[in-house]
């Protein structure tokens, strides 16, 4: 049994270079024994120089970015997994992209809980200056508490950030100090730092942009957590400002400019037709949206196409648009994709029965090839139009979680499609700050040819859905 330990500043290139040694050598994973900053931790480990053999380690090109962040991660076993995993992939080639594999999947998360943290601490550090504020270089100094031991991969960003002054990032774990070359020393616990006249500047500031017309308590807490307040000055600021958020928002919108008689009139009549729809029972519901002439998709389609489900559900899924069998039908998700998307739904374990199921577009939009429908994207005018129904339906369920799948759902409920496949899997928020979940549309997997892809995607979809579960329970 071989013994490795890792030392707390620069962990990767340390395990990097432990790791090629061990593989060129041909000592499998279960033979090592991995610490962090802890030699000689094993006492039955052979703690001898690491083997200097020869060969070239070739590795998949998404392998070395996953390590980079999964070796900050706090789990203990990080080294080892990640060894492990670069031992497979030397035999499977295909393993990188099997999503499905738990231990791909759980270095995986840990990437991205490592870039999540990484992020929250260029958001929330907070500098104090040091010294003489007229010295020819200022100092400053911050104290970060991070989830992971990130301090030494996400300085770098502070140094280009703030490269014309001194400063010091304490951590519990590293210290960072920067004089013009970053330099890391231990962690410690927080020190005690001088008052700063300019966070009183930076209170004020906050207290004037905070609008409260746009207050999202959910949306602000998932983005900045309550773990993050104690080391920032506005924070101290946002009981009282969410306190007073009613108030402050009544009295701006008696401040407006009132609307032309004409607009008014006709933006009344909407408000009032939405809020007895709002009131109405499923049947009067739909009776309006039979009616509906509010974009030409209506003079194609067979018939609108409702959204379906309990006015209690906790979770509701946005769709596109119907397809051609849902037109037929008049009933969401009941085609190809609807078939998928249910027996995806039962793999994860989510009744149907429970969720509100609806599309951001009623009518479906396609072009005539001999006697087939083919499909065709809402564009953005059809888009905005049916957000007046997908309004309704989502006051009148209130759902605790809202599931965004394809483009044109994201645009609905965000107003923007742009990078749907980078944003798939994050938890957004609505203009109500009710969280949204991105992730694709059933409809995708199918239209994808190549068959080990298709698998793949239809694995990650199912993680989605999965995901989806467990933060609605």
């Amino acid at each position: 049994m071989r013994s490795v330990d890792i030392p707390k500043i620069g962990s990767f290139e340390a395990w990097r270079d432990a790791a090629r040694a061990l593989l060129v050598a041909r000592v499998p994973p279960e033979e090592v024994t991995w610490s962090h900053g802890e030699a000689g931790a094993d006492l039955f480990a052979d703690n001898a120089p690491l083997p200097q053999g020869e060969g070239a380690v070739t590795v998949p090109k998404d392998f070395l970015p996953l390590a980079r962040l999964a070796v900050w991660h706090r789990d203990p076993e990080r080294f080892a997994r990640l060894y492990t995993l670069l031992w497979r992939v030397q035999t499977e080639k295909r393993l990188m992209g099997d999503r499905g594999d738990p231990l791909v999947a759980r270095l995986n998360a840990m990437a991205k809980e490592v870039g999540r943290d990484k992020h929250k601490m260029t958001a929330f550090v907070r500098f104090r200056e040091l010294g003489d504020p007229g010295a020819a270089r200022r100092q400053f100094a911050a104290w970060f508490e991070p989830t992971h031991f990130i301090a030494e991969p996400t300085a770098p960003f502070f140094a280009k950030r703030f490269g014309d002054m001194e400063w010091s990032i304490f951590t519990p774990d590293l210290t960072v100090h920067f004089d013009g070359d970053l330099r890391f020393e231990p962690g410690v616990v927080k020190p005690p730092f001088p008052e700063d006249a300019t966070e009183e500047l930076w209170r004020t500031y906050f207290r004037n942009i905070f609008n409260p017309a746009r207050l999202m308590p959910k949306a602000m807490q998932s983005e900045m957590p309550k773990k993050y307040w104690k080391n920032m000055p506005e924070a101290a600021l946002i009981p009282e400002l969410i306190a007073t958020a009613p108030a402050r928002a009544r009295a701006m919108a008696e401040a407006m400019p009132t609307i032309a008689p004409a607009r008014a009139a006709k933006v009344g009549a909407s408000l009032r037709e939405a809020q007895a729809l709002r009131a109405a029972g499923q049947d009067a519901l739909e009776t309006a949206l039979a009616g509906c002439r509010r974009c030409p998709l209506w003079e194609n389609a067979t018939q609108p196409v409702p959204g379906e489900g309990p006015l209690d559900a906790p979770l509701m899924f946005v769709g596109e648009q119907p397809g051609d069998q849902e037109d037929l039908m008049g009933r969401p998700f009941v085609g190809p994709a609807g078939r998928l998307f249910d027996d995806t739904l039962n793999e994860v374990g989510i009744d149907r029965d429970k969720a509100y199921v609806t599309n951001a577009v009623k009518h479906f939009k396609f072009v005539p090839r001999g006697k087939r429908r083919l499909h065709q994207n809402p564009n953005r005018d059809e888009i905005e139009h049916c957000k007046w129904w997908l309004g309704i339906e989502r006051e009148r369920v209130q759902p605790d979680l809202i599931v965004a799948m394809g483009g044109t759902a994201l645009e609905s409920l965000t107003g923007s499609r742009k990078n749907l496949l980078k944003r798939r899997g994050q938890v957004e928020a609505c203009d109500d700050g009710t969280p949204l979940f991105v992730t694709v549309h059933p409809s995708f997997l199918l239209r994808i040819p190549d068959r080990v892809r298709q698998n793949e995607e239809r694995a990650r979809f199912r993680e989605d859905l999965a995901r989806v579960r467990a933060m609605v329970g």
